[in-house]
């Protein structure tokens, strides 16, 4: 449940829930595939591992298995707000697909609660929901200086931001935001169109992090997912 707790605390902090809440309300209630596009949030894994600090040791992410960025979540979007829960209850999750999915979400909690409070919004079934997260991770280069860290890094939002960009045609700044806490890059969250093409996004560009500079804590764990 820890790994829950910290993802949506950071969703609800950087998103805006309150605003998104409000305007929802002023709506009605959300309805399935009704959203303008989305987010992917790409958590860099060994920030929620520092936080967690001695709880790491039970959270597989941080002990048993080496990530750098892993999905937090595929997140539909209005131009502002955000749906959320569009079905209550959500349609269960086949055990086979969570565990399908754990190469890049890293916790089966994660998982669930994602689709229950996203994936539903987003108008597709739970197949085509986390075949469509896949696609759009596979859309987004990661800078390869990021990939295997084995010691601390310093860095600033701007430079995190120009990186992406760098290895990405198409995107921009302003397709993007970076989320960090007092001294850690958390996500990087960059906006698609709902056929996973970089899109501009200022209401969420000037949300991103405006400290002068933040640390990415190092790969931890055993042998990395990818070579098991």
């Amino acid at each position: 449940m820890l790994a829950l707790r910290v993802f949506g605390l950071a969703l609800m902090g950087a998103l805006g829930l309150v605003t998104g809440a409000a305007l929802a309300q002023d709506r009605g209630p959300d309805e399935p595939g009704q959203f303008d596009f989305y987010v992917l949030s790409l958590s860099w894994s060994p920030s929620f591992c520092d936080a967690a600090g001695d709880r790491a040791r039970r959270q597989p992410q941080c002990a048993s298995r080496r990530y750098s960025f892993v999905v937090h979540g595929l997140w539909p979007q209005y131009e502002r707000g955000f749906p959320q829960s569009c079905q209550l209850p959500a349609p269960r999750l086949p055990r086979s697909l969570v565990t399908s999915m754990l190469d890049l979400m890293p916790a089966p909690q994660l998982i669930y609660h994602e689709w229950d409070e996203h994936g539903t919004c987003s108008g597709l079934g739970p197949g085509k929901y986390f075949d469509t997260v896949r696609k759009a991770r596979a859309a987004v280069n990661v800078p390869p200086q990021y990939s295997d860290l084995t010691s601390p890094l310093t860095v600033s939002p701007d430079e995190v931001t120009a990186a992406f960009v760098a290895v990405n045609p198409g995107l921009a700044a302003n397709s993007m935001a970076i989320e960090c806490d007092n001294r850690r890059l958390r996500e990087v969250r960059i906006c698609l169109t709902k056929d996973l093409a970089f899109r501009e996004c200022p209401n969420l560009a000037r949300r991103t992090c405006r400290r002068e500079a933040v640390t990415m804590p190092p790969v931890r764990g055993g042998t990395p997912f990818w070579q098991r």
